[in-house]
């Protein structure tokens, strides 16, 4: 194999290196001492869906076009994937040169375009996912008796012992089933992602031991693949790194409303939660009468400013919120929930996770509300509004609060919010859901950071490179260099020091295909699980 990467979602070097100095990783530690290792800046905003799309295509979300987990029209969204990625990926230029592939698990690749390879996709996509070319997950299903992309955590509620050792048998079956397409097809690009390293921060915030375990499993897989692979260069990469909140939970929503950029419908026609979405759908039917009963007293209650936020904040003080929540039908807290009512607002947050703020133009949004006449001097407001936020304790809530083309630039910049809104130190928790007051504890006790990991070795690198200042935006220009080919003249990275760099040339033109609904209640599912849709 010419070049191998290794994905690793969220591994960075205050994860991993107590792991190494406790041996919980030999093959990790191996790699950092035949090889380079620094830190990999990620991009805004670090998230899974959009950075990895970043780091395959080498271009910014303004060139690529998917900011988010979501991907909006108009008021409306739906999960993101490969169709809404609007650049080639970094295997699919290689193909016009002649070269093959292996891509295993990788985020956002479903549904699979046509190249000189195979792919299996990984992360959003559905379970069992159509893959390039038809039929190989059946072979790995087959092969290896049994594959799959996601835990089983939907149906039967695992206990936490089921779910731990599901995601090391996910681990195990990653390497196994990259093993298996390397020694049937002899790519000269191999690249495979371990979603596990992220997932367990999730799933098990608080429980090292289950970190450990599951990074344990990733290593000995990482460990054999190098191995069979034997790759003249070697990366191993993530797309952002990942630890403990250590500020305040920040309702940007609720800030909005306070400052009359934002209004609120008790009425059903607002977006709900998702989290309170999902739960409706399995629920037990609950007695007609006492449904009606309830529905009717809690519109009288709504009607009378008792929103499902001021009867919450009440509960939580009390300590009873979870108790009540675990109790009560999902469309009678439904019934006198607060609502963002996005049509009559000025501005909004969408989805904590697009990490800023929508402005509601006139002419662009279904409902607009902002002439463009006044869309920079409302932008202005907001940016002057949200940057001298700060937390009870005094801290400020932002780092920075940008014009969005300050961020991104490309032919999708309109997709970006308006003004996006940088946490400080991404230790501050940002959420779009209005809960009745400003702050709070975080919802997640671990977020993603902005420094990711990067990892060199292999015959083929340069061992006295310096890697500080690598961007996730520099992987692909790296592998394409490595190749000896040309880097594209819309790549917004440039080649690492560890090869020797090629020159930029024109590749031909992406033309992108009609959006592909993944509309998969079980991905929103698990979206929602690991607590990126509210």
């Amino acid at each position: 194999m010419k070049l191998l990467v290794v994905g690793l979602d969220g591994v960075c070097r205050s994860v991993l290196d107590p792991m190494i100095a406790d041996g919980i990783v030999p093959s990790l530690a191996g790699v950092c001492d035949d090889g380079v290792v620094g830190p990999l800046e990620s991009q805004l905003p670090p998230w899974t869906p959009s950075a990895w799309p970043s780091m395959y295509t080498g271009v910014n979300p303004g060139k690529h076009g998917v900011y988010d987990f979501l991907q909006f029209d108009g008021y409306d969204w739906d999960v993101v994937n490969r169709s809404h990625v609007k650049e080639f990926a970094v295997w699919e230029l290689l193909s016009m040169r002649g070269f093959n592939s292996v891509v295993l698990n990788v985020p956002v690749t479903h549904p699979p375009r046509e190249f000189d390879g195979v792919l299996v996709p990984g992360y959003v996509a559905p379970e069992a996912p159509a893959s390039h070319p038809p039929g190989v997950w059946d072979e790995l299903d087959r092969t290896l008796a049994g594959y799959s992309l996601y835990a089983d955590t939907l149906s039967s509620g695992p206990s936490d012992d089921d779910l731990a050792q599901d995601l090391v048998r996910l681990s195990r079956m990653r390497g196994e089933a990259f093993r298996h397409l390397v020694a049937e097809h002899e790519p000269e690009f191999g690249f495979v992602q371990f979603q596990a390293t992220d997932t367990v921060f999730h799933e098990f915030p608080d429980d090292e031991t289950v970190a450990r375990r599951v990074y344990g499993a990733v290593d000995r897989e990482v460990g054999e693949i190098l191995d069979v692979c034997d790759a003249d260069v070697t990366l191993v990469v993530s797309d952002h790194g990942i630890g403990p909140m250590a500020g305040q939970e920040f309702r940007v929503n609720d800030y909005l409303r306070e400052n009359e950029f934002l209004v609120t419908t008790a009425e059903g026609d607002g977006m709900p939660s998702w989290k309170t979405k999902t739960r409706q759908e399995d629920e037990t039917r609950r007695s007609a009468v006492v449904s009606s009963v309830a529905d009717t007293a809690i519109g009288v209650a709504a009607g009378v400013g008792l929103t499902s936020q001021r009867i919450g904040a009440a509960l939580r003080h009390l300590g009873l919120e979870q108790w009540v929540l675990e109790r009560v039908p999902t469309d009678l807290v439904l019934t006198g929930t607060e609502q963002v009512d996005f049509a009559a607002s000025t501005a909004y947050m969408r989805a904590r996770t697009e990490m800023g703020i929508r402005i509601n133009l006139e002419g662009r949004e279904p409902s607009g509300v902002v002439p463009p006449s006044e869309y920079e001097r409302v932008r202005t407001e907001l940016i002057e509004a949200l940057a001298g936020v700060t937390t009870p304790t005094g801290d400020p809530v932002f780092e920075g609060v940008h014009r969005r083309e300050a961020i991104f630039d490309g032919p999708y910049l309109e997709d970006a919010p308006d003004v996006v809104t940088v946490p400080n130190r991404f230790d501050q928790f940002l959420v779009a859901t209005l809960k009745g007051d400003l702050f709070g504890e975080p919802t997640e006790p671990w977020e993603h950071k902005r420094e990711g990991i990067l990892m060199a070795t292999g015959d083929g690198i340069d061992r006295s490179a310096d890697l500080s200042g690598a961007h996730l935006f520099d992987v692909a220009p790296t592998i394409l260099s490595a190749f000896g080919l040309p880097v594209s003249d819309r790549m917004d990275g440039s080649t690492l020091p560890i090869v020797d760099p090629t020159d930029r040339e024109s590749y031909p033109p992406f033309e992108p295909v009609d959006p592909v609904a993944t509309d998969d209640a079980d991905v929103e599912e698990r979206l929602s699980d690991l607590g990126y849709l509210e």
